[in-house]
C-alpha cells in the first residue's frame, strides 16, 4: 500500500471527511444514532398499548351504559325535546232550535303559547307581542316569566281572534305558536240564554241545556305525536293518529223566533212597569213541545264579565209563588166533576166576604148571586170558597196532585223544582178554604202552564218536553178530568179574558182566547205584604180547539198598578196573537169585527179578588 492510501486510511479513522463535491446531498446514518441506538425499557410499551386499551374499555363500557343498560332513560329524554304528543280537540256538539237554528255552536279558534326553552325576544319586541295580544306588558312578563314558565309551554292567551294571532306571526318571534282550541258560541244571546245555558272555558256545561245533556255535547279529544325542530315548528308526524270524536247535537223544542218574541214582549212589560223581573212559558198543546220559556232580567253567555248571579236564575222552573186566582179554575172544575155543580148553578156571594173557622175572606167588592161559571169570570173568592168547603179535602188534594202540583216537572232541564203542597190530613179548614184560590201552595210558572194542558186537550194532562219529538209521535196524557168538565171550565176561561171578565186585555187578534188572571200578595217572612205583588195571566188559545198553552208572570210591579188583567194579560195578548200566526194556525175570530166590538167596548176590567 502507498504511503498515500495509508495517510487516507489514517484520516478517516481519525474521524475527518474527506470533502463532498459541490452540490451533493449530505446523508445521516440513523443506525449510528446516540438516541436511537439507547436501549427502550419493556414497560414503556406496555403502558402505551395499556392506556390504549383502557381508553377503548371505557368507550365500551360507555356505549353498553347508553345503548343498554339506561337506553329507555336517554331515549325519553331525547323525546321529551323533540318528540311531543299534541292534543286534537273535539268540537262540542251543537243545540239547535226546532227548526235546525243554531243555538250554541264551537268555533276552532287560535291560542297563542310561547315554548319558553326556544322563546328570544328583545324589550320592543316583547313589547309589540303584548301590545298583539291586547295585554299589558306588565301581564305579558309575569306570564313569561313566572312560575308556570317552569312547565315549558306557556299560554299566553285563549280563544285569540284570527286578526290578533296573524298580528303575533308577522312578528316572527322563535318559540311563539298557536294551537287550535273550540270557542263555544251563543248566537241568539239574552233571549236564550235560560233554556241554552253555558259553558265553562274549557267547553264544559254549567247551567242550562249545556249542563242537562253535557255527556251527549262533549266530544272525546284524539291525539298526534310529531319531531319539532329546536324552533318549536313541528317536522313529520311519527305513529298512529287518534282522531277526535266529536259531541252529538241536541235539536230542542224551542222555535228560536216565537222565544226571542216573547223575550221581547216580557222585557218591555218589565221594563214599563218597573218590576222585578218576569217569566213566559209557551206550550204547544198538539206535542206537548216548550216553544218557549223565556226569563227578563236575562244575561248574555258570551259576555262573562257581565253575568250576576241573580240573572242567571231560569225562574221560570226554578222559583216557586202561591198561584193565587190560576188555581180557581181547577176548584171549579172539581166541583163540576163531583157534582150537583153545574156551570149555571147559582151561588150567593153576598156582602162580599165569609168567614171560615174566623178568618175573614173577602171579594174585591160584592157580587150577590152569581153562576159557577160566573164565579170563574169575576173572580170571586166567596164563591170559590163556598165550592171548595163542599168537598173532601182528600179530593181537593188528589186534584191538586194529579195536575203536577208538588212534583218535580218530568223535563229535561236540570234546577226543575217540586213546589209545595202539604198532605191533606194536615189542612185546617181556613188552609182548604185558601188553597181554593192559590194561597198555603207553591208551584213553579211552568208547574203551572203544564196545569192549563187539562183545560186545553180535554181533560188529559200532556207530558211536556224541551227536546224535539218526531214527527208524527203520539202524545199520549194522563187523564185527569173528563172531557165535558174541561169544556165547560174552558167556556169559562174565554169569559174571563173578555168583557166583565177580569182580562179583556188579553184578547188577541184573530183568535179567540181564555185564561185567568191571578195577582198575588208575596210573603214577606210570615206575614202578607201590602205593597208587594206577582201578576200572572194563564191562558189557551184558539178556544175552540187550542193550539197553544201561555203563562205570563211578572214580579213585583213598581208603578201602582198589579192586577194580573193589567199587567201579564197584555204580554200573553201578544205572545199569542204572534205565535200563532208562525205556526200557521188559521184565525177564528173576524178580525173587522172584533176591532169594531173592541173599540165599542168602554167598560173597564173587572176588579179581581185576591
Amino acid at each position: 500500500m502507498s504511503a498515500s492510501h495509508q495517510a487516507s486510511g489514517r484520516q478517516h479513522a481519525s474521524g475527518a471527511r474527506a470533502p463532498q463535491p459541490s452540490g451533493a446531498v449530505k446523508s445521516v446514518s440513523y443506525a449510528t444514532s446516540p438516541l436511537l441506538a439507547s436501549p427502550t425499557p419493556p414497560w414503556r410499551s406496555r403502558f402505551v398499548v395499556a392506556m390504549v386499551a383502557f381508553g377503548f374499555a371505557v368507550l365500551f363500557g360507555r356505549a353498553v351504559w347508553l345503548q343498554i343498560l339506561h337506553t329507555d332513560f336517554y331515549q325519553a329524554q331525547g323525546e321529551k325535546r323533540f318528540v311531543v304528543t299534541q292534543p286534537l280537540p273535539a268540537s262540542r256538539g251543537q243545540v239547535l232550535d226546532r227548526n235546525g237554528q243554531l243555538l250554541a255552536t264551537s268555533v276552532a279558534m287560535p291560542s297563542v303559547q310561547v315554548e319558553t326553552k326556544t322563546f328570544a325576544a328583545d324589550v320592543a319586541q316583547r313589547r309589540a307581542l303584548a301590545a298583539a295580544l291586547k295585554m299589558s306588558p306588565a301581564e305579558l312578563a309575569e306570564r313569561l316569566d313566572g312560575a308556570s314558565a317552569s312547565s315549558g309551554t306557556v299560554t299566553l292567551k285563549r280563544h285569540a281572534e284570527e286578526a290578533q294571532w296573524q298580528a303575533v306571526q308577522a312578528l316572527q318571534l322563535k318559540g311563539v305558536q298557536q294551537v287550535r282550541e273550540y270557542q263555544r258560541r251563543w248566537p241568539e244571546g239574552e233571549s236564550a240564554a235560560h233554556v241554552v245555558g253555558f259553558t265553562d272555558v274549557d267547553g264544559k256545561g254549567i247551567d242550562g241545556i249545556e249542563l242537562a245533556f253535557q255527556a251527549q255535547l262533549v266530544g272525546k279529544s284524539g291525539q298526534r305525536t310529531v319531531v319539532r325542530d329546536r324552533f318549536g315548528r313541528v317536522v313529520e308526524d311519527i305513529g298512529d293518529q287518534a282522531s277526535p270524536r266529536h259531541g252529538a247535537d241536541v235539536q230542542l223544542a224551542i222555535d228560536s223566533k216565537v222565544q226571542f218574541f216573547a223575550w221581547q214582549r216580557l222585557r218591555e212589560a218589565v221594563i214599563e212597569h218597573r218590576a222585578q223581573r218576569g217569566s213566559v212559558v209557551v206550550l204547544d198543546v198538539k206535542t206537548g213541545e216548550v216553544l218557549a220559556l223565556a226569563n227578563y232580567p236575562s244575561y248574555d253567555p258570551a259576555q262573562r264579565q257581565t253575568m250576576r248571579k241573580e240573572r242567571l236564575r231560569n225562574a221560570a222552573v226554578t222559583d216557586v209563588f202561591e198561584p193565587g186566582s190560576t188555581m180557581k179554575p181547577f176548584t171549579a172544575a172539581l166541583a163540576l166533576e163531583r157534582g150537583p155543580w153545574k156551570p149555571e148553578t147559582r151561588i150567593e156571594t153576598a156582602p162580599g166576604h165569609i168567614v171560615i173557622t174566623g178568618s175573614r175572606i173577602t171579594d174585591a167588592h160584592p157580587h150577590g148571586v152569581l153562576t159557577v161559571a160566573e164565579v170563574i169570570q169575576k173572580s170571586s173568592n166567596v164563591g170559590t170558597v163556598k165550592m171548595a168547603m163542599q168537598m173532601p179535602a182528600r179530593e181537593m188534594h188528589g186534584l191538586f196532585t194529579a195536575i203536577g202540583l208538588g212534583q218535580r216537572p218530568q223535563i229535561e232541564f236540570p234546577g226543575a223544582v217540586t213546589g209545595r203542597l202539604r198532605p191533606y190530613k194536615s189542612w185546617r179548614p181556613v188552609e182548604q178554604a185558601t188553597m181554593s184560590y192559590g194561597y198555603g201552595l207553591s208551584a213553579s210558572l211552568f208547574q203551572l202552564a203544564r196545569a192549563y194542558t187539562v183545560f186545553a186537550s180535554d181533560g188529559q194532562l200532556l207530558p211536556v218536553s224541551i227536546v224535539k219529538r218526531e214527527e208524527g209521535a203520539a202524545v199520549v196524557g194522563t187523564r185527569v178530568m173528563s172531557e165535558k168538565t174541561a169544556r165547560e171550565v174552558r167556556e169559562m176561561l174565554r169569559l174571563a179574558a173578555g168583557p166583565g171578565g177580569t182580562a179583556p186585555k188579553a184578547q188577541a187578534l184573530g183568535y179567540s182566547v181564555g185564561g185567568k188572571t191571578g195577582t198575588a200578595r208575596k210573603l214577606e217572612g210570615k206575614v202578607y205584604s201590602t205593597s208587594k205583588y206577582r201578576s200572572f195571566f194563564v191562558g189557551l188559545a184558539p178556544v175552540a180547539e187550542p193550539r197553544i198553552v201561555v203563562a205570563v208572570m211578572v214580579d213585583e210591579p213598581g208603578k201602582g198598578v198589579y192586577y194580573g188583567g193589567e199587567i201579564a194579560a197584555p204580554v200573553f195578548s201578544q205572545v199569542v196573537s204572534q205565535t200563532l200566526r208562525m205556526l200557521n194556525v188559521p184565525p177564528d175570530l173576524d178580525v173587522k169585527a172584533q176591532i169594531a166590538a173592541k173599540a165599542s167596548v168602554g167598560a173597564p176590567a173587572e176588579r179581581e179578588s185576591f
